[in-house]
């Protein structure tokens, strides 16, 4: 089936243009490059996966609870209009809160692969240009895996959200080579590592767990690309330069907390957008979410480079100043295990099953001798 058909409304242009600006830089130094770097690389090439055997796509999943969320993350949960619903009516809801989610990841995934491969083109240094390439890959694959199950399991899908669209086109138009970087490994990776650690976390399915736990484990790798890359860079900066690249992650940053409140969702039910976005920005359970949401971006930015004054003001009114002393090592590095404790829980299962009914056969071989 075309997605076309699944959209809850129609996206507008089925291809989005953006016009891009900027140099392809081809870099003719093959010998030099930077340790972490190219480790990094190394890495990214051992840890490539086929999403369509390491997932287990035969698990079943409710397409009116595909999250398994508890009803009190609903921003409707508890108001008037909550009351008033049905049962059948909760359940179309947590449905579309569950496509609006994913679907969110599958077109963020989607401006990944082309913000990498435009990082591949613009990037001086042919390390980086290496390890974009093995990061467009990685981002083609989670876009594979997020629209499959959206097709397979929900059968409903959400255009992209307006400001994580804004984003996006903000980041691949700027001619500046550093800025899919910074707009794409920083903000838009780093928000969604945090997204998608939540949902791992709470989630009672196994088959969006799998799915959320294997793409942490390739986009911590993201992060720390863009870490190595833009700290090096930015030391070389000028403080006006540096302002400059501050008032962008500023107005990132508020971008990506507007792109949370979901309220598209709520005026597909009917309520009003003034009334839609007021339940959305009182929710306890989204206020706590948004601000989780920042506990990767924060100390990524102090971490290249990017303090100043105006941006800490920022961080503080946002309430996530704190966040900056995250240990963001310690994060991805738990990431990473989580994904390796799944496969081998997975894994070790499947051996016992397959030992089990080798038994079962030899006892049913010797009871028909």
């Amino acid at each position: 089936m075309s997605t076309g058909d699944l959209y809850v409304h129609a996206p507008g242009e089925p291809t989005w243009q953006v016009q891009a600006s900027g140099a392809a830089r081809f870099n003719w130094e093959y010998d030099d490059g930077r340790d972490r770097l190219l480790a990094l690389y190394q890495k990214g090439k051992d840890k490539q996966w086929d999403g369509a055997r390491r997932i287990d796509w035969d698990l079943e999943v409710d397409p009116y609870d595909p999250l398994g969320i508890p009803d009190e993350a609903l921003p409707l949960h508890g108001s008037r209009h909550w009351e008033r619903m049905s049962a059948r009516d909760k359940q179309e809801l947590r449905r579309h809160y569950g496509s609006w989610q994913f679907s969110q990841f599958l077109h963020g995934e989607q401006g990944a692969m082309v913000c990498a491969a435009r990082i591949v083109e613009s990037a001086p240094d042919l390390d980086a240009k290496f390890y974009s390439a093995t990061q467009t890959m990685d981002e083609a694959r989670h876009a594979e895996i997020y629209g499959r199950f959206l097709h397979e399991k929900v059968g409903l899908v959400y255009p992209i959200n307006d400001n994580l669209q804004s984003l996006l086109g903000d980041t691949l138009r700027d001619s500046r080579w550093d800025m899919p970087y910074l707009g794409m490994q920083v903000l838009i990776e780093g928000l969604a590592l945090a997204a998608f650690g939540m949902l791992r976390d709470t989630t009672s399915k196994p088959l969006p767990k799998q799915i959320l736990a294997y793409v942490m484990q390739d986009e911590a790798r993201h992060v720390a690309f863009g870490r190595m890359a833009l700290r090096d860079y930015y030391r070389q900066l000028s403080d006006a330069e540096l302002r400059e690249r501050e008032e962008f992650v500023i107005e990132g940053c508020h971008l990506m907390r507007d792109r949370l409140k979901g309220a598209e969702v709520l005026t597909n039910f009917g309520i009003p957008e003034a009334e839609a976005d007021e339940l959305s920005e009182h929710s306890e359970y989204l206020q706590l979410f948004r601000k989780l949401l920042f506990s990767r971006i924060v100390p990524c930015v102090r971490d290249i480079g990017l303090w100043g004054e105006r941006l800490q003001r920022a961080y503080v009114d946002l309430g996530v100043f704190d966040l900056g002393d995250q240990n963001l090592d310690l994060l991805m590095a738990q990431d990473e295990e989580v994904a390796e404790k799944l496969d081998a829980e997975r894994f070790a299962a499947e051996e016992a099953e397959r030992t089990a009914e080798v038994a079962e056969a030899i006892e049913e071989g010797a009871r028909t001798e």
